[in-house]
């Protein structure tokens, strides 16, 4: 069998070797108390169109975010993917390429990776960036560790603003590293309640913007505050999109940056997978996470691509590793840099653009709603209303009347007492027609 390549003299071979009788007794200082007794619960094999059919109809269940008004956000964005991304990251160059290790054949991906890390310098204000992390949340939780090792301190304040999960992504390592996570109540516009934590032992202040509720914010005070008392200052974006139209994180003071790239060539996917994008400052860059390419010329002078910089435990001694990743997001990542090479700068500005107006119209609809209130005063694509009555139940009824109407921010954080709080986003694949059906929707249930 395909999956079953040892018969049955293979194992008795084996067994012999090895010096047993049975496979079972591979398992002798297992507990029988903790061995179990029987199948497990589960179907039993079957044939391919079986399981094709099985499959088939459990996906059925699923409902795409194409299929009708949807206006969920909170970190994960519907944006259009052009066809030709998809068409382009399976050309032979990218597709078939060597993993960077060995640069004469591993040229496709060296250069895709170096063109990368300049659009996201370039995004971002920073002046280096590597070549991609998992996601965003786990990217924040790496630059939280380099800027222990840089400051040499042990805690962390973590804005009102940010999203839960990532907050929870950062705990989930800080606490083994020894870091101290002071994470603040959610907060629609953090900047001060910020300010006034910073003490002397802090490490970094995290902050995003836009925030989880959506609000855009100029953080140049946060972070003089923060330099003033040694801290770094860590930027987090999880709307790639919006570094179109808003001032870049680098511009701002930010220290290091850390975006969600799933916005920009890359789909949904039902939860990833995704793409992280981390810059920094040069004189930082011995610290920085991950991977970094670079360019350089052949012995017969000629542009080629090599690996400048991997400081993972995967290259050098484990206890000398900035990072424990052991893999960027690369077909992401060559998503991503197609992606941003098709918009050029002029059209990622005209596809920014097309976000904040959707959100503008979107807000001035809701806002006529009775009952509905909208929170958030300064957004890119997202904003935050409050519902007359808690938020999770009214998206479940709006679900059945064809509306994914947002995400409950109970969702994101069951235990903030904002159980009337809906976070909305408007990007270009949103419709006036969208817009309407769901304020007329929103309208008929809660009248």
């Amino acid at each position: 069998m395909r999956y079953l390549p040892l018969t049955p003299d293979d194992r008795r071979d084996m067994l012999g070797v090895i010096g047993v009788k049975s496979v079972d007794e591979l398992f002798i200082d297992v507990p029988v108390s903790a061995r179990r007794a029987g199948l497990v619960d589960l179907p039993l094999h079957a044939g391919e169109l079986e399981v094709e059919r099985e499959l088939g109809a459990l996906a059925a269940q699923n409902r795409a975010a194409g299929q009708g008004p949807f206006f969920c956000g909170a970190g994960a964005y519907r944006h259009h993917v052009p066809a030709s991304v998809d068409h382009i990251i399976q050309r032979s160059e990218f597709l078939t390429s060597y993993t960077p290790y060995q640069p004469e054949i591993a040229q496709g991906t060296l250069q895709y990776l170096f063109e990368f890390q300049t659009q996201v310098a370039a995004l971002t204000g920073m002046e280096v960036a590597n070549a991609s992390m998992y996601d965003g949340s786990t990217g924040m939780t790496e630059a939280v560790m380099m800027a222990a090792r840089i400051t040499r301190r042990k805690k962390a304040i973590v804005s009102g603003g940010v999203h839960p999960h990532y907050t929870a992504t950062l705990k989930t390592s800080a606490h083994v590293a020894g870091i101290a996570v002071a994470d603040q109540p959610a907060n629609l516009d953090a900047e001060e309640a910020v300010i006034q934590s910073i003490d002397p032992d802090t490490a970094c202040v995290v902050v995003q913007t836009p925030n989880v509720f959506g609000t855009a914010t100029d953080v140049s005070k946060i972070a003089e505050a923060a330099q003033a008392a040694g801290a770094l200052l860590i930027v987090v974006v999880t709307e790639t999109v919006s570094l179109g139209l808003l001032k870049s994180p680098g511009a701002m003071g930010a220290d290091i940056v850390v975006c969600e790239g799933q916005s920009i060539g890359n789909g949904l996917n039902f939860g990833g997978p995704y793409v992280g994008l981390f810059a920094t400052r040069e004189k930082y860059m011995r610290q920085m996470p991950g991977r970094l390419c670079g360019e350089t010329v052949d012995a017969e002078g000629r542009r080629g691509f090599v690996l400048t910089l991997s400081t993972r435990e995967q290259h050098i001694r484990r206890d000398k590793a900035t990072s424990n990743i052991c893999t960027n997001s690369g077909l992401c990542a060559l998503a991503f840099t197609i992606h941003m090479s098709l918009l050029g700068e002029t059209g990622l500005r005209k596809l920014a653009q097309i976000n904040h107006a959707k959100a503008r119209q979107l807000a001035a609809v809701l806002s006529k709603v009775p009952g509905v209130e909208v929170l958030t005063k300064r957004y890119f694509n997202e904003f935050a209303v409050r519902l007359p009555a808690p938020a999770a139940a009214i998206v479940e009824t709006l679900t059945g009347r064809g509306v994914i109407a947002g995400v409950p921010f109970s969702r994101l954080a069951p235990k903030a007492g904002m159980d009337d709080i809906l976070l909305v986003a408007a990007t270009e694949t949103v419709t006036t027609a969208d817009i309407e059906a769901f304020a007329t929707a929103l309208n008929g249930v809660l009248a």
